[in-house]
């Protein structure tokens, strides 16, 4: 089986909530363990992630131990930056054994295709945030936070997560396919090439859309603080399902 989740936002929004979700994602983890041949995990895993050289953030030393185990056990992980723990550099790969992706990547299971990534960024809108987004991306900024201390630059990043949620309080309703800008982004991207699923999170509503004629599926696995999505994918289909509800 192949697995995929999204958006746990560890640290968020106090440490007391956050370590029961934690233990919620180690024991929908614990469940797949037998049976998962790969585990994606699409970014936004922290609600701030940021790896000095010798440092890196306090806590989640559950999750962290628990990917461990499962790398060791012969489990291909795969996480993939998101907005929120964009910072990540070789923490995961020297110390868990897990791989760390911070572009969009393609790969085939079984003969079905998959187009996979975070999905902040695509498509059309949110143009100031594109803006933002290079800034943060790029590497003289990141080398400039190192030189502010752990303590402090945690505050400010911090702050700077809760600001952006600020603009972004309202609900997550579903816009329609023409306002909801990675299913435009998929349709523009299967006039390139096909896919047989698009999978994204960072949208924080669970999505399952087909594109096409051809039966192309746009899958936005939602987030892990009030409803806990994941997808599944057996080899011949991907669904969409809810832990614990």
């Amino acid at each position: 089986m192949i697995y995929f989740a999204s958006d746990f936002h560890l640290g968020m929004p106090n440490a007391e909530i956050s370590k029961e979700r934690e233990a919620k994602i180690i024991r929908w983890l614990s469940t797949i363990q037998n049976d998962a041949q790969t585990i994606y995990l699409l970014g936004d895993l922290f609600d701030f992630w940021h790896e000095y050289k010798t440092v890196v953030p306090k806590g989640y030393v559950r999750f962290l131990g628990k990917l461990a185990e499962l790398a060791d056990q012969g489990i291909d992980i795969q996480v993939f930056t998101g907005n929120h723990d964009l910072w990540m550099t070789d923490y995961f790969q020297t110390e868990l054994g897990v791989s760390v992706y911070k572009e969009p990547e393609v790969r085939i299971h079984n003969k079905t295709t998959f187009y996979i990534g975070h999905g902040d960024g695509l498509g059309p809108g949110e143009e100031n945030y594109k803006i933002i987004r290079k800034f943060f991306h790029h590497p003289l900024s990141q080398f400039l936070f190192r030189w502010i201390h752990p303590d402090i630059g945690m505050k400010l990043a911090s702050y700077w997560s809760k600001e952006s949620r600020k603009k972004h309080s309202d609900p997550e309703v579903f816009q329609g396919e023409e306002k909801e800008w990675l299913v435009q982004f998929c349709k523009e991207k299967l006039k390139e090439t096909n896919f047989d699923y698009f999978v994204f999170g960072h949208r924080h509503l669970p999505l399952d859309i087909t594109l096409n004629e051809s039966g192309s599926r746009y899958i936005n696995l939602g987030e892990w603080f009030t409803q806990c999505n994941y997808a599944a994918f057996n080899g011949k289909e991907l669904q969409l399902h809810q832990f614990e509800e």
